[in-house]
């Protein structure tokens, strides 16, 4: 059975040598370096005990040292699983995902063809680059030159002028002895539609030549020399040589240079390739004509294990940006990912070497975002998220995007990432805000107690201490049953925590939203250690918490969480009503003042009674009478509002 033309080629494009070798040999971990395909192990040929045996990942090929062994993978396939040929493609097409070709009985006469069209399209190749070289040319030239192309830019590009003419070229081949259908099949002429002689697809163009990945001439890309052409770039149309899709501009050169472990740029143009390699940035490369291809990513990545995308700063190049990134997640691997450099506003590589160096160009791309980022900044970019809607569609968008990861490992890193993104977006703004007190004393306020005396329940009094048991309690219910923290994530986020072992606790929670009970536990312990746990969990007024006496009831948990969290936003209330209450009486009192105060003793009431209710705690007064000890500090909370020997008042 003949395969049809361009099947190995894209067999060998879609084939990992070193995962085909990696089932049968064990890899030298000190010799070898993956990130560069560069891979060493005993040879499976022969007895050994040394790593001999070398596979060059980037160019498909092995070698071994020892019994002179070499191949490519379907070689390799053939000598290990004593195979033949036929057989063995069959095998590693399956595990590329490509269905093999039914049977061709043309298909010698058609590589036959491809084989003469090559041959044409090198003819042709020269005949334009002699062109360059010509009077008609001179506008030509004088562009190049002040594009900064000089003579060994263009022979190392190989780069050729077509002239005005309309049968130039194909006056040429024909003078030549070149068939006719030649010339059309390789896409270099086009039929005329008045019955006249096939005209030159390509006419007053400056032309650059694009090889495959073989270094066959498959077809040119044509910059016109008229300002007034519809298309300033045009390339050769599709044929039985040439698959836009499927290669890239400069692929040969730039497979060498990543071999040599230079980084692999994807520019947008001719252009940008050219003044990139010029600069010494061997591995660029450019697709030809279109948004990146699947086909094309994975070319990328046979060639380099993280490509670095260079697009043009402005809105155009992040649209392209985020076609790639939509592209690249079903396609993701572990080790196998994008970066996207992004130029400076209105320029493009080639405007920022001629205007600043190649010095410049690198400091982009050592600066270049993961993927992660990039899709970040297209989700959050320009965008406000002031209501808890917003942030849920932010939410729900990011999970659609992520959910696209094919590798489960991949997949749970990306969420970890965005997980550290949106807390860095809407985490609470800690510090640099001054207290209710420092506003109205300024320098002569009271000093603020230091974190740990704060803390002490012996030390804090009335409402301070009651939110502090509350969080305690909110924190323990949630550690019972972990997959209730994406319900509260938000107001768990904003609760305020005095005690700095309950915020790293609250933040351990938050952080690890999504995980298994047993992880959630194993992250706590890790975040404020087993003694600061027990002693939350130990303390009286927690441990008869109905949920933390049965973990895992997740519907007691939940509803002990709101319902403490609905206590903290009453007590914050009454909180803010004494405060505005106490800003009053900084003059004399009149009844607006008193109305306040009676707005702050009901808000006070109807806290106190929530409090009654579950916790029904007394202390004994003076003669023996038994005072609920919440009507005693908010009475005490309330005559402290009424004093009148604040300072200033005389």
């Amino acid at each position: 059975m003949s395969l049809p033309p361009g099947f190995l080629d894209e067999l060998r494009t879609r084939t990992s040598l070193s995962q085909v070798v990696g089932r049968k040999v064990m890899w030298d971990a000190r010799k070898s370096n993956q990130g560069k395909g560069d891979m060493w192990a005993p040879c499976p040929f022969h007895q050994e005990k040394s790593a001999s045996f070398h596979v060059d990942d980037r160019k498909g090929f092995y070698y071994c040292f020892g019994c002179h062994a070499k191949g490519d993978a379907i070689s390799f396939v053939r000598e290990t699983e004593n195979v033949g040929f036929m057989e063995a493609v069959e095998i590693l097409a399956g595990e590329a995902g490509m269905p093999m070709p039914a049977r061709d009985p043309k298909a010698q006469e058609k590589a036959d063809r491809r084989t003469q069209m090559a041959e044409v399209m090198e003819q042709a190749l020269q005949f334009y680059r002699l062109q360059l070289k010509t009077g008609a040319a001179g506008a030509a030239r004088a562009y190049l030159d002040r594009r900064g192309l000089g003579a060994g830019t263009l022979d190392r590009f190989e780069i050729g002028f077509a002239p005005e003419g309309w049968q130039t070229l194909w006056d040429h081949l024909r003078g030549k002895g070149v068939a006719e259908d030649l010339i059309l099949g390789a896409g270099l002429a086009k039929p005329s539609s008045k019955g006249g002689k096939p005209y030159d697809v390509f006419r007053n163009r400056i032309l650059f030549p694009i090889r495959d990945a073989r270094g066959r001439a498959i077809a040119f890309g044509g910059r016109a020399m008229d300002p007034n052409d519809n298309a300033k770039y045009l390339n050769s149309p599709e044929t039985e040589l040439f698959d836009k899709g499927r290669n890239l501009y400069n692929l040969g050169p730039a497979r060498e240079a990543a071999g040599k472990g230079q980084p692999l740029i994807v520019a947008e143009g001719y252009m940008d390739v050219i003044a990139l390699v010029e600069a010494g940035f061997g591995g660029a490369v450019a697709p030809l004509g279109t948004a990146v291809t699947e086909t094309q990513l994975q070319l990328m990545w046979r060639l380099s294990d993280e490509p670095l995308i260079a697009l043009d700063g402005d809105t155009a190049g992040l649209r392209a940006a985020f076609r790639v990134i939509d592209l690249a997640l079903p396609l993701l691997e572990a080790g196998k990912s994008l970066r996207f450099a992004l130029m400076p506003e209105g320029k493009d590589p080639d405007d920022l070497i001629r205007a600043e160096g190649a010095g410049a160009v690198q400091k982009v791309l050592d600066a270049a975002l993961p993927m992660v980022q990039l899709m970040w900044r297209q989700e959050t970019e320009g965008r406000v998220f002031d209501s808890p809607e917003r942030k849920a569609a932010l939410d729900r968008s990011l999970r659609e995007r992520i959910k696209r990861i094919q590798d489960p490992s991949l997949r749970h890193h990306y969420g970890e990432e965005i997980k550290e993104l949106r807390w860095q977006l809407f985490r609470p703004q800690r510090g640099g805000a001054r207290t209710g007190a420092q506003r109205r004393w300024g320098a002569n306020a009271p000093a603020v107690p230091v974190a740990s005396t704060r803390a002490s329940l012996l030390a804090a009094a009335g409402d301070e201490a009651q939110s502090h048991l509350r969080v305690a309690v909110i924190l323990a219910a949630v550690l019972s049953a972990p997959e209730i923290v994406e319900e509260f994530e938000t107001d768990l986020a904003q609760m305020a925590c005095a005690d700095p072992t309950h915020a790293r606790l609250r933040d351990c929670l938050i952080h690890n939203v999504g995980r298994d009970a047993d992880t959630v536990e194993e992250a706590a312990h890790a975040a404020i250690g087993a003694e600061a746990l027990e002693t939350l969990r130990g303390a009286a007024h927690v441990a008869l918490t109905p949920c933390v006496r049965q973990p895992g009831n997740a519907e007691l948990a939940r509803m002990t969480v709101a319902e403490e969290l609905a206590k903290l936003a009453a007590q914050a209330g009454l909180a803010a009503e004494i405060a505005e209450a106490e800003e009053d009486l900084g003059a004399l009192a009149d009844e607006a003042v008193t109305w306040r105060l009676a707005q702050a003793a009901q808000a006070r009431n109807r806290a106190v009674r929530s409090q009654r209710e579950d916790t029904a705690e007394y202390d004994t007064g003076p003669n023996g009478a038994r005072i609920d000890r919440d009507e005693r500090s908010a009475f005490a909370a309330l005559m402290q509002t009424i004093r009148f020997d604040k300072p200033g008042r005389g």
